[in-house]
């Protein structure tokens, strides 16, 4: 009893403090001592002890995205600097107007990410036109990270025919594609794209009408007009990262990424050469800003190794994936809670399908159905506000807080996902 207090009380912890601003670095280890300490777990020797589980999360996540993070980082600082971002934003800005501004920022998200980049680096690669259309159009920024998440992890990434890997991990288990259930997907990704970009245009008007406004920071890029490019030359690197990375995924697998961010960033220095500021300037707080991203996410990362390798975690596990009444339903409840619990989504799939998929399938279980409401549940629970890439988009890439942001956040890629999981789960049954 006290190791299952334990975890969910470090978990509590963490969120509190997340939301409260505190550094990760700090919260995030010592919320996982509190989960290690209830649990028994040794702290500094042993076959698994905590020094080592959480470093051992804590550098792995570094080893496998370290690259992605450090060229989707400059990339984004490229197009700042350059100026590249603002004249692709005053492009739209000026023929479809400020109203298409939130629409421009979304519409982006979603191509790229069904186009193949991940997550993280469509974050760092729209930022920068997203902070330029919000400014051109006087919105209040902290709805960028909503607005930026909305894009790209509601009705995209957990999509029929997705290439994210939330769309993929199902097929090992259960031996489908990726269109599994694609009739149920499409309904579901129309219905959460329109109701999520109702929502945020409600959420967002309703701060306007309250006096909200952009607000300049010190820190934001300040490019004089004459020193625009052309606004093309903000699309064709965009482009070149998607077409590579669409062309060699199915090659290299998410190591693609590295050589479409290279292709992004090697593109962008060609073709907008001379309008760089400060090359130096732009490197430097690229590496930067990319150490600080990649470092937050890993400090929760590391806490949810901790969480993983406790004997209440594996209680929890056991609870979720034998939960009886209707098998579809029992699956978007194990998934979800287990993704809540470790904040990733790809996590909450991982740990649950080996134990879902063969009971399941033995009771005559549709392996499409199931795949489909797997991928969706994934992606709802999974962005409390320890979710890495929560963690990186509000704090690292935005430099917003989690007060002010998150809410609009979570409504975007928690509540929008959940009413959409429902509705899979109700075409399923009754249709």
């Amino acid at each position: 009893m006290l190791s299952m207090f334990g975890l969910v009380g470090g978990l509590i912890l963490l969120v509190v403090l997340t939301m409260r601003g505190m550094n990760l670095f700090i919260s995030a280890p010592l919320c996982a001592l509190l989960v290690a300490l209830s649990n028994n777990m040794a702290l500094l020797t042993g076959d698994t002890y905590f020094v080592s589980t959480y470093m051992s999360g804590f550098t792995s996540f570094i080893a496998a995205w370290f690259f992605m993070f450090l060229l989707g980082s400059l990339f984004g600082k490229f197009m700042e600097d350059t100026g590249a971002a603002d004249s692709v934003a005053r492009y739209i800005v000026d023929k479809l107007g400020m109203k298409k501004a939130v629409f421009a920022v979304v519409a982006a998200c979603a191509i790229l990410t069904y186009g193949g980049v991940n997550l993280f680096v469509v974050a760092f690669s729209v930022y920068p036109m997203a902070l330029s259309l919000f400014k051109d159009a006087n919105l209040p920024r902290r709805f960028i990270p909503a607005t930026l998440a909305f894009g790209s992890v509601t009705f995209t990434m957990t999509s029929a025919g997705s290439p994210e890997i939330q769309n993929w991990i199902p097929i090992k288990y259960l031996g489908t594609t990726p269109y599994a259930g694609w009739e149920v997907s499409l309904v579901v990704a129309i219905f959460m794209a329109l109701f999520g970009y109702w929502w945020l245009k409600k959420l967002i008007s309703k701060a306007i009408a309250n006096g909200e406004v952009f607000e300049h920071r010190e820190d934001d890029p300040e490019i004089p007009q004459r020193d625009y490019p052309h606004p093309i030359t903000g699309v064709i690197p965009l482009l070149v990262v998607l077409i590579l990375s669409f062309s060699l995924h199915s090659y290299f697998g998410h190591n693609a990424l590295i050589v479409a961010l290279a292709g992004g960033v090697i593109s962008i220095w060609l073709i907008n050469n001379k309008y760089f500021h400060n090359l130096n300037n732009a490197i430097s707080e690229g590496t930067n800003g990319a150490l600080i991203a990649i470092g937050n996410t890993a400090a929760v990362v590391g806490f949810g190794a901790v969480a993983k390798s406790t004997e209440a975690f594996q209680v929890a596990v056991n609870i979720m994936t034998q939960m009886p009444g209707n098998e579809l339903i029992g699956a978007a409840v194990a998934v979800s809670v287990i993704a809540g619990l470790t904040g990733s989504a790809s996590g909450g799939q991982v740990i649950a399908l080996p134990l879902l998929a063969p009971h399941y399938i033995d009771q005559g279980v549709n392996p499409e159905e199931l795949h489909r409401v797997v991928a969706i549940s994934s992606g709802a629970l999974d962005t409390l506000p320890h979710n890495g890439y929560v963690v990186t988009t509000i704090r690292a890439i935005c430099k917003e807080t989690h007060a002010s942001a998150y809410w609009s956040m979570f409504a975007m890629t928690g509540a929008v996902p959940l009413l959409g999981l429902i509705l899979a789960i109700g075409l399923f049954i009754f249709i």
